[in-house]
């Protein structure tokens, strides 16, 4: 192999690599985001709760 196809072979590794790291980091993010929006929907939700707190499946139905 003559020294710049394993020049362009090296870059291509590092960059490849680089690329990868900066995506993790990016998914991570996306990770958070989506936890904090989970969390403003579950207080969003609580707070229009009946005011006995109870929710359509935690109220007893007749047995029929």
């Amino acid at each position: 192999m003559n020294t710049s196809t394993r020049n362009l072979s090296a870059l291509l590794v590092l960059g490849s690599f680089a690329f990868g790291l900066t995506a993790c980091n990016t998914i991570h993010g996306v990770g958070e985001d989506t936890q904090k929006a989970g969390e403003k929907i579950q207080q969003e939700a609580d707070e229009h709760k009946d005011g006995d707190g109870a929710t359509e499946s935690s109220i007893e139905r007749p047995a029929q």
